[in-house]
C-alpha cells in the first residue's frame, strides 16, 4: 500500500496485513486470474470516488449468486451517474483481501466482481476500513460501501478506524446480510461514527436494497444535494438514515 507503488503493479494487490496476523495468498491460479481481469480496466481520474467491498467468505455462498445480481445493478447505476470512479475490494479465505484499481469503466468491474466466488474464512472488516482510510489520504474518497453478513473481529479496533474515516468525512454505508447480532451491532458502530448508514437486507428486500446502492452511487458522485434532488424512493431512504446520525453533513 505504498504511495510509490506502480498504479499497474497494484492492480488486484493484497492489501496490507497491519493488525492480522493471518494473512496469506490464494492458489497462484486465483491470484493470476484477478490480476489479468484488473488489468484489462482502464482507470479514470477526476470526480468522486466510491470503495465497494464485499464479504466473499462463505458463509454467503447461499444467497450469494442473487447478491451479485443486486450488487451488479449498483455498477450500472454508478456508470449512468457519471463522474465517479470505484474501486472493488473483497475478502475470502485465509487472509486474502485485494483491491481492484480505481476504475470509471463500471461494466468491466461489474464483470469481475460476477467472477468472484466465496471461499471460507473469517472476516477482514478491519483491514478494509484501513485500506480505505490508505486510500484517502492519497485523494478524498467520498464513500464506501460493505456488503456482508458476518463479524468475527475486535469491535473496538474497527469503532477506532471507523472514526478515524468520520474525521476524514468518508461515511461507510454498511449493508448487512441477514441478522446476525454481532454484525449488527459493528456495522451500525461503524456507520454511525463514520457519518454513514446502516441497512439490513435479505432475499426478500432485493428491490429496496438496489434503490438503496444507486442512491449510495448518487451521493458518492454528488453528495447530500445530488441525494436530495434524486428524489427516489432510494434517495429517500438513504437520507432518512442519514438524518438519524448526528454526524450527517
Amino acid at each position: 500500500m505504498n504511495g510509490r507503488d506502480d498504479p499497474k503493479q497494484r492492480a488486484g494487490r493484497q492489501l496490507s496485513t497491519r493488525g492480522n496476523s493471518a494473512a496469506t495468498a490464494s492458489t497462484k491460479g486465483e491470484i493470476d486470474r484477478f490480476l489479468s481481469a484488473a488489468r484489462t480496466i482502464a482507470p479514470q481520474a477526476g470526480g468522486g470516488r466510491l470503495v465497494f467491498a464485499l464479504d466473499a467468505t462463505m458463509s454467503r455462498q447461499p444467497t450469494w449468486d442473487a447478491a451479485c445480481r443486486l450488487q451488479a445493478q449498483m455498477f450500472d447505476a454508478v456508470g449512468a451517474a457519471g463522474n465517479l470512479s470505484v474501486q472493488l475490494v473483497y475478502f475470502r479465505g485465509y487472509g486474502e483481501c485485494r483491491a481492484s484499481r480505481w476504475v470509471n469503466d463500471t461494466s468491466s468491474l461489474r464483470d469481475l466482481m460476477t467472477r468472484i466466488d466465496c471461499r471460507g474464512g473469517q472476516t477482514q472488516i478491519g483491514k478494509v476500513l484501513h485500506h480505505i482510510a490508505e486510500e484517502t489520504q492519497r485523494k478524498p474518497v467520498s464513500a464506501a460501501v460493505v456488503i456482508g453478513d458476518a463479524m468475527e473481529e475486535e469491535i473496538d479496533v474497527l469503532c477506532h478506524r471507523a472514526g478515524e474515516l468520520g474525521l476524514r468525512k468518508v461515511p461507510c454505508f454498511m449493508f448487512q446480510e441477514g441478522q446476525n447480532p454481532a454484525a449488527h451491532q459493528a456495522f451500525a458502530e461503524i456507520a454511525r461514527l463514520s457519518g454513514g448508514a446502516h441497512v439490513r437486507f435479505d432475499a426478500n428486500a432485493a428491490d429496496q436494497l438496489a434503490e438503496l446502492l444507486k442512491a449510495v452511487a448518487t451521493y458518492a458522485s454528488g453528495g447530500l444535494k445530488a441525494l436530495e434532488s434524486a428524489r427516489t424512493r432510494g434517495s429517500r431512504l438513504l437520507l432518512q438514515q442519514l438524518s438519524s446520525r448526528p454526524s450527517r453533513r
